[in-house]
């Protein structure tokens, strides 16, 4: 584990506690020497980029208090959830692009 990872899993702890703090209005205490173990494991799984977007759709779900703890042992769930509802979004997306161009046609046909 290098000095970037290190890095970015101190990264991760300083999002999820600005995220924190904007949903609840206080300042939450992480244990940053712990954590960083935990979520360079997620950083290798999932990689950087990913965890950071996960972990912010955490954020977006009904979880009372988002505890760190929880998060990190259902983000691989997490990260199927969000990769299955951006998948929906673009199939609804394309779904609509058809029905309107059929629409146009039974317009223009008639």
């Amino acid at each position: 584990m290098g000095k970037e990872e290190n890095q970015q899993a101190y990264i991760l702890i300083g999002v999820y506690q600005q995220l924190w703090k904007k949903k609840y209005g206080k300042v939450v205490v992480v244990n940053r020497y712990k954590r960083k173990w935990d979520l360079l494991d997620v950083v290798e799984t999932i990689g950087y980029e990913r965890a950071k977007q996960v972990l912010e759709y955490y954020f977006t779900c009904n979880k009372p208090g988002h505890p760190l703890e929880w998060f990190l042992s259902n983000f691989d769930k997490l990260d199927v959830i969000l990769l299955n509802s951006v998948e929906d979004e673009n199939l609804r997306k394309e779904l609509r692009r058809k029905t309107k161009l059929l629409v146009e046609q039974e317009l223009n046909e008639q």
